[in-house]
């Protein structure tokens, strides 16, 4: 299992509309892997592969089948809003953060020439001078502030309004998991490049035209994966992401949504989109005849790029394959190994004998 790849995606920052780095890192990732490699207006990254041998596929008129794996490359950031006559940096969050996470981190401030290191902390007094309301209180997201270190005019010469900022932590091996910042969604970029190249490595031969798109935005509305799946159109959406996997003190079986090493996670429905049935009963016979453990699951809030690719155009079939992450939107998302790799077999799997 190519580790080494999930690490660079990882520590790689891109937030939402500014996930160019990681665009890059994947365009010298897949080179020989696509007939095609383009980025579209919204810098999504759209690599195509046409049929390589294999069963006749028919998709719509006379094209084969076209299937689209939908990769989200951004993580949850933020933008840089203000600057204090002091120096301190305020933030406007471009994601889905919970504050009682964000408390003491270590930050990267990614500015025009290069990358600043700080740390994030909230507003008000420390333990040692403060009084127990105080201490019991979970600021809002607005409340954090970076400290870059440096006098205001010198921060001012560094950093902009717009700049952008991530965790700045790195991918850890933790007995069988994998830990770090950024899982969301670097793992289906991973998928999305390591799927094809187990296909290659099964002999190669495909019935349908493969586009994988490595979108952007996604944690602000999907928007990426809506303009490419209207640009391409797809018989069949593959929506790749992590889901939850709350098997963790604390939370009633009932809610745990997938069970973490128990393999990918077929994704029935969430607020976004509900899939395809069919799609649903094919990857998993598919998966049962393949030997690769598979769970099902609902999440019953959120969305991913699935829904995109359903309902883009005259729409298509879709369904989403996941990967169950525990402690999502934090610098601690954790997956298991055998998840991960349960996920790439089925994808290359499905391609394999999709028609």
């Amino acid at each position: 299992m190519n580790i080494e790849l999930l690490k660079r995606l990882c520590e790689t920052p891109g937030v939402p509309g500014r996930e160019e780095r990681v665009r890059g890192l994947i365009e010298r990732e897949v080179k020989g892997l696509f007939d095609e490699v383009r980025t579209d207006a919204m810098g999504s990254l759209i690599c195509t592969r046409a049929p390589r041998g294999g069963k006749k596929s028919g998709g719509r008129g006379t094209r084969p089948t076209r299937v689209m794996l939908l990769c989200h490359m951004d993580e949850i950031g933020f933008y840089v809003s203000h600057i204090t006559d002091k120096g301190f940096i305020y933030l406007d969050p471009a994601g889905g953060f919970d504050p009682r996470n964000l408390f003491s981190r270590r930050v990267l401030v990614c500015a025009a020439d290069g990358d600043i290191k700080g740390v994030m902390n909230p507003g008000g007094r420390p333990i040692h001078i403060s009084g127990p309301d105080e201490r019991t209180k979970v600021p809002e997201v607005k409340e954090f502030f970076v400290d870059i270190g440096l006098p205001a005019d010198k921060v001012r010469k560094k950093v902009k309004v717009g700049d952008y900022v991530v965790m700045d932590e790195p991918m850890i091996e933790v007995g069988e998991k994998l830990v770090s910042k950024a899982m969301d969604n670097r793992v289906a970029c991973w998928l999305g490049i390591e799927s094809v190249r187990a296909l290659d490595k099964s002999g190669g031969k495909h019935a349908c035209e493969i586009v994988v798109a490595f979108t952007t935005q996604e944690e602000v509305g999907l928007r990426g994966a809506k303009t490419s799946s209207h640009a391409v159109q797809p018989d069949i959406g593959l929506g790749i992401d992590v889901t939850l996997s709350c098997d963790t003190p604390g939370v009633p079986d009932a809610e745990m949504v997938t069970r973490q090493g128990k393999g990918f996670a077929l994704h029935v429905k969430d607020a976004s989109f509900i899939s395809d049935h069919k799609l649903i009963d094919q990857l998993e016979a598919i998966a049962k005849k393949k030997r690769i453990p598979s769970q099902r699951s609902i999440l019953r809030a959120g969305g991913q790029d699935g829904a995109a690719a359903q309902q883009a155009a005259a729409g298509a079939r879709a369904v989403g394959i996941t990967v169950g992450t525990r402690y999502i939107h934090t610098v601690t998302e954790m997956v298991d190994r055998k998840d991960l790799a349960a996920a790439r077999d089925i994808l290359a799997a499905y391609l394999a004998e999709v028609a």
